[in-house]
């Protein structure tokens, strides 16, 4: 471990995470990207797209194409913003209200199991580190 970088540890976790997210949602014909999308869309009042895309950290075409996966296997509808003619609110649809539990229960079982095997206390270091790390990048005080 002493030999590899932290950009290293970051990146082959998160491609073991996601590998992870991604093998259990095709199980239900998803993938992590609809997982994580539905889980962003507000239940009951819709959500706008531009604030899915900035919790998901999504480039605008990415989103698209992503929305358009959720429209296609009726996970969505889009409806005009009534506060805003321009803006598009997305809501969930029953099937999309079901997936969307599915990918909440999924979410939270990886949780629940990082925190059986990990103490609470190096959890928070973890959380700690990273929350230091997106801020020096934030700030733009890396390069």
């Amino acid at each position: 471990m002493k030999d590899k970088t932290i950009d290293y540890i970051l990146r082959s976790t998160w491609q073991a995470v996601s590998r992870m997210y991604n093998e259990e949602a095709s199980k239900y014909e998803g993938s992590m990207a609809i997982g994580f999308a539905l889980l962003s869309i507000d239940r009951e009042n819709g959500t706008p797209s531009t604030f899915i895309s900035n919790r998901m950290g999504m480039e605008a075409t990415s989103l698209t194409r992503t929305l358009k996966t959720l429209e296609e296997k009726g996970l969505i509808i889009r409806k005009k913003n009534p506060e805003d003619g321009r803006g598009v609110l997305i809501y969930l649809t029953e099937l999309g209200k079901e997936k969307r539990a599915l990918s909440k229960e999924t979410v939270l079982k990886f949780n629940e199991k990082i925190k059986v095997n990990i103490s609470e206390e190096k959890i928070n270091h973890f959380i700690e580190v990273a929350e230091v790390i997106n801020d020096l990048i934030t700030e733009k005080k890396i390069f």
